[in-house]
Parts: structure tokens; C-alpha cells; sequence
């Protein structure tokens, strides 16, 4: 289970992001839970207020039990289409010279339970998704010790953890956990075997001793409990880059099965929450978060009329490549009570844009439309707010 925990928060406060805090209290938060065993874990994203998503509030995504690995026997295995195979212990690998990087992950399902009909899996919120930083050795560097061949088209990443997975078809008995990533991919500076979570030691949870951080890609890439890095010569058939995680693509018409990659551009609001009750004709500051895989944030833009009419937001962050950009939208609330709802959509610096419907192409997964976000308008201690708001058609 996931350790709750005392923060400080603050209210009165012009700016949703605390910029401006006028009034600070204590209070008990802690994650939302999506499954007891194995963990899944999401974090209540309207409570998340820096740049760094803190550790004991960011989403835990576990496909089976946590596995205790024993950290003076820990050994990491670079092996396979290499000319040069190699093991690390944990004390080697963390010797090595070490870089940071700060990254967003986000669950392939999150938004989940707004899809209609519901899916199967997991029914993240808005919470299956963080921005950390991130502490290990490029991946590249291990695999240019180890002499990738020229034919190595993948690289296979193992975890520890293991189990029989409840998505069907499943397989004839337990399996591992595991994902493959493209050359190219696993060659980029940014692809880390990280040992620490912002600035400290990973959480078991949270993969510890070492796990794998693939800026760009979708969180089940970033394999967590990492004992084994494998060069292929072939694509990797594996379970979890076929069965799930997997999308259908289309080649000259006929249907395709892809493994799921890089995240799609994305934007989120965080508060108001759904079905918030706001007063009319006061200035509220809507905030949120945008991220996207290979390209980097570059507009925002909110509707507070489901779609109508939309109107520039501002951005609290700089570009940086890889990780996620909070921005807010200073939005004066109607002065008639009612139903209303919020929008808000991105675009890249490519020229890419969200698309207006989930694509059913990839089933329960890559949520990136923008989500509709419905508050009431109202006085809150007046009772009658949602018969107002079904009266007005609002």
C-alpha cells in the first residue's frame, strides 16, 4: 500500500499552482486505490501542485506482487546480440558515472474511466501520471560496453516481477514482465537504468533497486525491478508488446498488431474538479498540465464552454523536452447558475494537435482527447444547484 503523508496546502490562494498563498493548512493525502494486489495506485491529480510530482504521490502501475530483490546478490545481465555480455552488481552500476533526467510517465490507460462504454482494466481517473527526476547511466553506455551488434534491432528489457496476467488470451502459465524497445530508442542519451527517484533511492514500489526510464514512451516501458537487458536480432513477440500494450495499425488496408510507444500529446486540467461547485462571477483560476512524447509542448488553449469557444492559456513552465508544462486560464465564472463544461487541448511544436474522439484503434488505452471536465455554477451551501443546471439546459 502506498504511505500516506502530511503536506502543506494552501487556500485562498489567487493562483490554483500556490504562486500567491494567502492561507496555508495541514492535511492528510495519500493515493487513490485502483487495485489492492497487486498495487495500482493512483495519484489525486488535483492535489499535485509543483513541477515534480513528489515520490509518495505518484502513481504506482503493477502488473503483478512487488518483488523483494535482495540488493547484495542484485545482479543487472546486458547480454544477447553483444559481442561482449556483462553483469553489474548494484555497487558496479551505481559507480558508474550518473546522469538526471526529469521525465513524465503516464499509464497508457489514464483517462480511462471517461471512456463510454467502459473498458477493461484498471479505471484510472486523471492520476496515472507524474513528472520525477530521474538518476542512473544511460542505457546506451552499457550497451556500447557490451558491443551491440550491428544487427540488433531491439532491446529487451526483463523485470524481476511475474505472474499470470488477467488479460485475455493469457499464456499456459506464469511469465515475466517485460518490453522491448527500438534501437534507435535505447541508443538516445535520455534512456536511463535509474537507481534514484527524485534525489533519493527508489521506493520499492517504484521499482527499487534499479529500473528502466524511457522519457517519451508510455510508463510500461520504463520496466521497473530491472535484472536483464537483451539484444535481439528479430522483434520481440513478447506478451506484453503483443497481447497488451498493443494497438491495431493498418498495412494496405489489412490490420496490424503494434506494440504500444511513444505518448501521444496530451493535456489534462486538474482543478476545478468534476462536478465542483464554483461561485458565479468570480474569477477562477482553472490549472492543469500538457505533455507529449517526441515533440515538445508549444499552445494551450481552455473552452469553459464544452467546446465552443476556446481562449489561450498560460504556460507556468519553459519547454523541456520529456517533461510535462502546468499552465493556468484565469476564467470569470457565468453569472448564471448552471451546469457547465471545461475543456482544454494542446498542441505541439510539430504542428500536432489532440484529436476530438478517443481512437478505438487502440482499445482501452492512449486517452488523449481532450476530457471534459462538467462543474456546477452556483452558491455550494444552496442546495438545488444540478435542478437549476438541468433547467437552464446548461
Amino acid at each position: 500500500m502506498a504511505r500516506a503523508t502530511f503536506r502543506r496546502w494552501s487556500i485562498h490562494s489567487k493562483n490554483c499552482y500556490g504562486e500567491i498563498n494567502n492561507t496555508r493548512i495541514w492535511f492528510l493525502v495519500g493515493l487513490i486505490i485502483r487495485q489492492k494486489e497487486p498495487s495500482n495506485l493512483e495519484t489525486p491529480f488535483h492535489q499535485v501542485d509543483s513541477f515534480l510530482t513528489p515520490t509518495e504521490l505518484f502513481y504506482i502501475r503493477s502488473h503483478f506482487p512487488a518483488p523483494k530483490l535482495d540488493l547484495a546478490s542484485y545482479q543487472l545481465r546486458i547480454d544477447g546480440a553483444v559481442r561482449n555480455p556483462f553483469s553489474l552488481s548494484y555497487k558496479e552500476l551505481r559507480d558508474l558515472p550518473s546522469e538526471r533526467r526529469v521525465a513524465t510517465l503516464e499509464c497508457a490507460g489514464n483517462g480511462r474511466a471517461f471512456l463510454v462504454p467502459q473498458l477493461k482494466g484498471a479505471q484510472w481517473d486523471l492520476g496515472a501520471v507524474g513528472n520525477a527526476e530521474w538518476t542512473g547511466v544511460p542505457l546506451g553506455v552499457l550497451l556500447e560496453r557490451a558491443g551491440l551488434e550491428e544487427d540488433a534491432c531491439e532491446i529487451v528489457l526483463a523485470g524481476a516481477d511475474q505472474g499470470t496476467p488477467d488479460v485475455e488470451p493469457k499464456p499456459p502459465g506464469p511469465i515475466s514482465y517485460a518490453r522491448s524497445l527500438p534501437r534507435d530508442k535505447a541508443l538516445q542519451r535520455e534512456a536511463l537504468i535509474a537507481f534514484q527517484m527524485n534525489g533519493r533511492e527508489l521506493p520499492q514500489d517504484h521499482g527499487y533497486p534499479v529500473r528502466a526510464i524511457v522519457p517519451g514512451h508510455y510508463g510500461m516501458a520504463s520496466v521497473k525491478w530491472l535484472t536483464g537487458i537483451h539484444a535481439v536480432r528479430e522483434p520481440f513477440p513478447g506478451y506484453w508488446q503483443t497481447t497488451d500494450y498493443a494497438y491495431w495499425d493498418y498495412v494496405n488496408g489489412k490490420p496490424v498488431r503494434r506494440g504500444l510507444g511513444e505518448m501521444k500529446l496530451k493535456s489534462q486540467i486538474a482543478r476545478p474538479t468534476v462536478y465542483e461547485t464554483l461561485k458565479p462571477n468570480q474569477v477562477y483560476t482553472v490549472c492543469g498540465a500538457a505533455w507529449a512524447g517526441e515533440a515538445e509542448i508549444a499552445e494551450i488553449a481552455v473552452s469553459t464552454d464544452g467546446g465552443q469557444t476556446w481562449a489561450e492559456a498560460e504556460f507556468l513552465d519553459p519547454v523541456q523536452r520529456y517533461a510535462w508544462r502546468r499552465w493556468k486560464f484565469a476564467w470569470l465564472t457565468p453569472k448564471q447558475p448552471g451546469k457547465y463544461t471545461l475543456l482544454a487541448s494542446a498542441k505541439d511544436d510539430k504542428g500536432g494537435a489532440q484529436p476530438d474522439k478517443h481512437d478505438q484503434n487502440y482499445d482501452p488505452y492512449v486517452i488523449n482527447y481532450p476530457l471534459p471536465i462538467e462543474v456546477f455554477v452556483g452558491d455550494p451551501y444552496e442546495a438545488g444547484v444540478g435542478d437549476v443546471a438541468a433547467q437552464t439546459g446548461s
